[in-house]
C-alpha cells in the first residue's frame, strides 16, 4: 500500500472518541549501521487525542518542548494525524491534543520520529472500526513523513530493528536484544544538532575499504546485540559518518574517544550530539558516567536506560464528550 494513496473508506470519527498513545525514544545508527539499525529506549512521549466538533486543532504541550513547539495545526503530531486520515480518504475531525513529552529535542534520540509515530498511532486509534492500518501501513506512513525508517521502525515496533527500503516501500525486522546489554545515553544540556546539518557534513561517496569495514562491523553488531555483548566494542566501530560529523560536535567526539579508550562501546546517538554507550553489563554504565563527568567541559545528563521491547501503543482513553 502506498502511504500517500490508501484505499478510500466511508465513515467518520465519533465526537468525543479519545485515545492514549505512548511512544519510546530511539537511537539510530548504533555506530556502523547508518540509516539501517535502530534501538527503542525507555524514555517516552505520551499523547491524548480527542475528537471534537469544532474544526482545527489545539495542542497543550507539557514537559519537553512546552512554549517552544507549535500548538496549532502546524504541530508535527497534528500534521501526522492529518496525513494518515488523508491517506485513507477520511475527513479529519477537530482535535484536542495533550502531549506529555519526555524525549529530548534535537539531541539524537528520535524526537521527530516519535512525534510522527505518535500522530500515526493516534490516527490508528481514532479510526478503529472505520479503517484498519496494519504494521506495514504504519511503517510506510511514518517513513513517508520522516524520510527514512531507521528511527520510526524501533519507535513503532520496539527492540532492535533492521530497516531497509524496497521498490514496494520500507521493510523492517525486529530482534530481541541480549539481556546483558545495558544502554546509557549521555545528553548534553546546552547543545543540539540538526539532523539536516549532520547529513550535510557527509560526502556523496566513501572509499571502498570504508564501506567494506562498515559492512563487517554492522554484521558483527547484530551478533553482539542479540548473542555476544562482549563483542560490542569492536562491533561499534564506524568509518561512514561519525568522523565526518565530528567537527560539528567536538565535545561529543572527544568524549567518545575517551570512552572507547576505556573499552566502552560509545557512539554518536542518531545525528547527535548525545552519546550512546552500549554496555555489556550494568556496572560499565557507572564507569561511563564517571568518565563523562570527569572529562566534559559542559553539563551532561547521563540516562541509565533499558531497551523498550514493546514499541508504540494506543488504547482508548476515557473522556467526557467534547462539544
Amino acid at each position: 500500500m502506498s502511504a500517500a494513496a490508501g484505499p478510500k473508506s466511508k465513515g467518520s470519527v465519533p465526537v468525543g472518541r479519545s485515545v492514549l498513545v505512548k511512544v519510546p525514544a530511539t537511537t539510530a545508527n548504533l555506530g556502523p549501521g547508518f540509516d539501517t539499525l535502530g534501538l527503542a529506549l525507555s524514555v517516552y512521549d505520551e499523547l491524548i487525542v480527542t475528537a471534537r466538533k469544532k474544526p482545527g486543532a489545539t495542542v497543550e504541550v507539557l514537559g519537553v518542548g512546552a512554549g517552544e513547539v507549535p500548538t496549532d495545526e502546524s504541530n508535527l503530531v497534528v500534521r501526522s494525524i492529518a496525513y494518515t486520515f488523508a491517506a485513507y480518504g477520511i475527513d479529519l475531525p477537530g482535535l484536542d491534543l495533550v502531549a506529555r513529552n519526555s524525549i529530548p529535542h534535537g539531541r539524537g534520540m528520535g524526537s521527530s520520529g516519535a512525534a510522527i509515530v505518535s500522530g500515526i498511532m493516534a490516527a490508528k486509534g481514532l479510526l478503529e472500526g472505520i479503517v484498519e492500518i496494519d504494521s506495514q501501513g504504519l511503517l510506510a506512513l511514518a517513513t513517508a513523513l520522516e524520510g527514512h525508517p531507521d528511527n520510526v521502525a524501533p519507535a513503532l515496533f520496539g527492540g532492535l530493528t533492521i530497516a531497509w527500503m524496497t521498490p514496494e516501500g520500507p521493510r523492517h525486522k525486529k530482534l530481541i536484544v541480549h539481556r546483558g546489554v545495558s544502554p546509557l545515553v549521555a545528553v548534553p544540556v546546552e547543545s543540539i544538532m540538526s539532523t539536516a546539518l549532520a547529513r550535510s557534513l557527509q560526502p556523496e561517496s566513501v572509499p571502498h575499504e570504508d564501506a567494506v569495514f562498515n559492512v563487517s562491523r554492522s554484521a558483527l553488531l547484530i551478533a553482539a546485540l542479540i548473542q555476544s555483548p562482549e563483542l560490542l566494542l569492536a562491533a561499534t566501530e564506524d568509518k561512514l559518518h561519525q568522523s565526518y560529523r565530528a567537527s560539528a560536535m567536538p565535545e561529543t567526539d572527544a568524549l567518545i574517544r575517551v570512552l572507547r579508550e576505556n573499552d566502552l562501546a560509545a557512539v554518536v546517538s542518531g545525528a547527535g550530539p548525545s552519546i550512546l554507550v552500549l554496555c555489556s553489563d550494568p556496572s560499565q554504565r557507572l564507569v561511563a558516567t564517571e568518565l563523562i563527568h570527569k572529562h566534559s567541559t559542559t553539563p551532561w545528563n547521563c540516562l541509565l536506560l533499558a531497551v523498550d521491547f514493546r514499541g508504540a501503543t494506543v488504547i482508548p482513553h476515557s473522556t467526557e464528550a467534547v462539544a
